[in-house]
């Protein structure tokens, strides 16, 4: 049973995803109202769907951007505020700090990806296995513990055809793992880090000394297998070039470096996880509004012409749920850690 919603799925070109509407129509209000009415069914929708879901005509929430945060509270006790956690204040909204801002325009400013190398495959289709494209990574990875569901608004998004958001479903990419491979991983941790901390897989090969870390940005260890504490689904979980300490790692118990033994495994299994038949495309029209599961998928941004587009997409991210492994633990990244 889905109560007040109707469910769609998969998500067009993909084999994982559900499209949720709410049943009989309404706007971004009416949705959300009928969500705080039945709170358990879009986290179950959710993980029906292996993490991912797609709401369309959610425009309202633009200009009542207390919806959004209402909608992100039925997914997990926390939502988190980012004045208190070091986000630059230009990139935090100005009455809801739960939201996120990730736009090209004043006074955000953040850069589109670049272009692949080639921009496009062999067969002329928008790239998105590793190492083509670069750029897969689960939210927050780089802490402990770190984050369950984003939520992910198009305010203004460009127009389609360029500025996607790309997802890999870690589910099924764990499934389709060779038993021995599944035998080889689990229990190894791959080591994550903020992007900014100088430890990216370049950086390393260049023989650039890394600068000394806070307490709060220091390397965290995370599953390569994640155990959802939900659905109990394992499911891969791992970033690649900017996400993981390419120093100390990039996993944990094997020959480290950007060239090392774990640094092999680690682009043979982003490169699995990113297969075309583990990934769904996503278009983005004004008024999406995309839900997923940091705990079994990975993600991508593309490129898009900020010369000439202007881009406004606005983020929230819950937390409360990591699993077992994570109980009792201190939030590695509190600013006072």
């Amino acid at each position: 049973m889905t109560g007040s919603f109707d469910v769609i799925g998969p998500l067009e070109g993909a084999s994982f995803g559900g499209q949720v509407s709410l049943r009989g129509g309404g706007g971004g209000a009416a949705l959300v109202e009928a969500a705080e009415r039945e709170p358990a069914t879009l986290p179950r929708l959710l993980d029906d769907s292996h993490g991912l879901l797609l709401i369309t005509g959610m425009e309202a929430m633009a200009g009542q951007p207390e919806l959004l945060l209402r909608l992100s509270r039925i997914f997990g006790p926390e939502v988190e505020n980012y004045r208190e956690t070091g986000m630059p204040p230009n990139m935090v909204h100005p009455t809801v700090p739960e939201i996120f801002v990730v736009s090209n325009t004043p006074p955000v400013g953040r850069a589109p990806p670049a272009l692949p190398d080639p921009p496009l495959t062999a067969d002329g289709r928008l790239p998105v296995q590793y190492p083509h494209r670069h750029g897969w990574h689960t939210d927050q990875s780089f802490r402990r513990p770190p984050p369950d569901i984003s939520l992910f608004l198009a305010v203004l998004p460009v127009p389609q055809g360029q500025g996607q958001t790309l997802f890999a479903d870690g589910i099924a990419a764990y499934d389709a793992l060779p038993q021995d491979l599944k035998h080889r991983i689990e229990g190894l941790d791959g080591l994550h880090v903020g992007s900014g901390a100088g430890r990216r897989r370049e950086a390393v090969r260049a023989g650039t000394p890394p600068r000394p870390l806070a307490a709060w940005e220091r390397p965290q260890p995370q599953p390569l297998v994640r155990i959802h504490p939900v659905t109990g689904r394992r499911a891969l979980y791992l970033c690649e070039h900017g996400q993981m300490d390419w120093l100390e790692g990039p996993i944990l118990g094997l020959e480290p470096g950007a060239d090392g033994e774990g640094a092999r495994l680690l682009d043979a299994l982003m490169s699995h996880l990113t297969q075309q038949h583990f990934v769904y495309v996503h278009e983005w029209t004004q008024g999406d509004l995309v839900i997923w599961d940091n705990r079994c998928l990975v993600h991508a941004a593309t490129w898009f012409d900020a010369a000439k587009e202007a881009r406004v997409m606005w983020r929230t991210t819950v937390s409360g749920n990591p699993g077992a492994a994570y109980a009792g633990e201190a939030k590695s990244w509190l600013l006072t850690a």
